[in-house]
């Protein structure tokens, strides 16, 4: 028993903490790597603007729609001379 937990233990130790890593990433795979990567920060981002987009144009229409309800009646304007 005390055997199976020790192989365990080093089996996942070479695992998770590999001596030396021989591997060698390219300029093609590496300009790819960075832009996957920006590609997913960037569909991120475009989906919370979406998705938030719609409730903040509606507030701002609201507000707006307020705005000119409440202000005053141009005296001048409507009288006719």
């Amino acid at each position: 028993m005390m055997q199976l937990l020790r192989q365990s233990l080093l089996i996942g130790w070479l695992l998770f903490f590999p001596l030396g890593v021989y591997a060698y990433i390219g300029p093609g795979m590496g300009l790819g790597a960075v832009g996957v990567v920006l590609g997913i920060l960037g569909a991120i981002v475009l989906a919370l603007f979406a998705i938030l987009w719609y409730p903040f144009k509606r507030l701002w229409n609201h507000l707006g729609e307020k705005k000119e309800k409440e202000k005053p009646v141009d005296s001048e304007n409507d009288a006719e001379d």
